[in-house]
């Protein structure tokens, strides 16, 4: 299978259900493409343990950490839609102890990650939300 978007090899690891909430209904498994990162439905055979590292140094590897990274980085092309499931996942990220806004902006510098969205432009949007006082 290859990323619809990109043709790049997509990580699939299992959609734990803490994080079904925000992914579709059908959605058990997903794939992660490590170079747009675009993040989409995958059938029911995930990796059993996904390979972060493959998307660049500067992500987290540790799957409590990595998988709400990407399921938040795959809902940022509807920011405002997503608000409040990127802002919950993007909390879980740094309370498994990785500071997400910085892995955010080290993505954005990496010349090995094409990102489908404006990873800058969303950069600046997350870190707006991240030190919003409601």
């Amino acid at each position: 299978m290859s990323c619809p978007v990109c043709d790049s090899t997509p990580i699939t690891f299992a959609v734990p259900a803490a994080y079904a909430e925000y992914v579709s209904a059908d959605m058990s498994a997903a794939s992660f493409c490590p170079r747009c990162l675009t993040l989409e439905t995958a059938g029911s055979n995930p990796d059993t343990e996904p390979d972060f590292s493959r998307v660049c140094d500067a992500f987290p590897t540790r799957p409590d950490r990595a998988v709400p990274l990407a399921i938040a980085l795959g809902l940022c092309s509807s920011l405002v839609t997503n608000r409040d499931a990127i802002e919950s996942l993007l909390a879980d990220v740094e309370a498994a102890g990785t500071d997400p806004l910085l892995a955010i902006d080290r993505l954005r510098r990496d010349p090995g990650v094409e990102p489908a969205i404006d990873l800058e432009r969303r950069a600046h949007q997350l870190e707006q939300l991240a030190y919003h006082d409601d």
